[in-house]
C-alpha cells in the first residue's frame, strides 16, 4: 500500500536548478512508486519580478546581481548544463540568453493547476525558455506552452489577456516568503519537510524513502 504525500514545488520558469531538481524528484518518485503516491503542487516564485517585459542579458544581469566575471557565468552555465544533461534535459543557453520577467507564466500556471494540466504546462515552460529560448513575456509562447501541454490555447489567451489569477499568485507567493522560502526550488512534503536546492534523483529517493518510512 503506497502512502500518500503532497508536494509542494516551489519554483521559478527562469531558474535552471528549478528544472534539475524537478527531474531529479520525479525520478526518485519513479524510484519509489511502490511506496508513495505524490501529489505535487507548483507554487510561484519570481527571482526577478523587477524584470521588464523585455528581460536582460544573462551575462549582464548575473554581473550586476552576483558580481560574476563573464568568464565565471561561462563556466557556471557550462556546469548546469552538464547537470541538466544528467537527468536528461537540454539546456542550451548561450551568453546571449536573457532573464524575463515570469508573472504571466505563473499566471498561467495557476490557471493550469485548475485544469489538471500543471505538471505538463510546468514542463512546456522549461523546454519553452531554457531549450528554445522563448520569451516567457510572449503571449503567443505561453499559450503555444499551453497546447503542447494539452490546454485549450483560446482560454489560455484569454486568461493572459484578462489578467486573471494575478492576485492568487501574488498571494501564494507572499505565503511561502512568510514561511521561510527566499531561494528555489523549495520542496515542501507534507507542509512538514523541506528539501532545498536542484538535488539528484538519489538525495531525493534517500529523502523520499525516509520520509516514507517515518510516516
Amino acid at each position: 500500500m503506497t502512502k500518500p504525500l503532497k508536494i509542494d514545488f516551489v519554483s521559478d520558469i527562469s531558474c535552471p536548478w528549478c528544472i534539475i531538481g524537478l527531474r531529479g524528484l520525479e525520478t526518485a518518485l519513479d524510484r519509489t512508486s511502490d511506496l508513495i503516491a505524490a501529489d505535487i503542487h507548483f507554487q510561484p516564485f519570481e527571482l526577478n519580478p523587477q524584470m521588464p517585459a523585455e528581460g536582460q542579458n544573462i551575462v549582464e544581469h548575473i554581473a550586476e546581481k552576483y558580481g560574476s566575471t563573464p568568464e565565471q557565468s561561462a563556466a557556471n552555465r557550462q556546469a548546469i548544463r552538464e547537470r541538466a544533461a544528467s537527468v536528461g534535459f537540454t539546456m542550451a543557453g548561450t551568453d546571449q540568453s536573457r532573464i524575463y520577467n515570469t508573472f504571466d507564466a505563473h499566471r498561467l500556471l495557476h490557471w493550469a493547476g485548475i485544469e489538471g494540466r500543471q505538471s505538463a504546462l510546468k514542463h512546456a515552460l522549461f523546454e519553452a525558455y531554457f531549450t528554445r529560448g522563448q520569451s516567457p513575456c510572449d503571449y503567443h509562447v505561453l499559450v503555444e506552452a499551453a497546447e503542447q501541454a494539452g490546454l485549450d490555447p483560446v482560454a489560455a489567451r484569454e486568461v493572459l489577456e484578462s489578467g486573471a489569477y494575478g492576485a492568487e499568485v501574488r498571494e501564494a507567493e507572499r505565503l511561502w516568503q512568510a514561511r521561510g522560502i527566499s531561494a528555489v526550488p523549495a520542496v515542501i512534503i507534507d507542509d512538514k519537510y523541506l528539501i532545498s536546492g536542484g538535488q539528484p534523483p538519489e538525495a531525493f529517493e534517500k529523502a523520499l524513502r525516509a520520509i516514507a518510512a517515518e510516516a
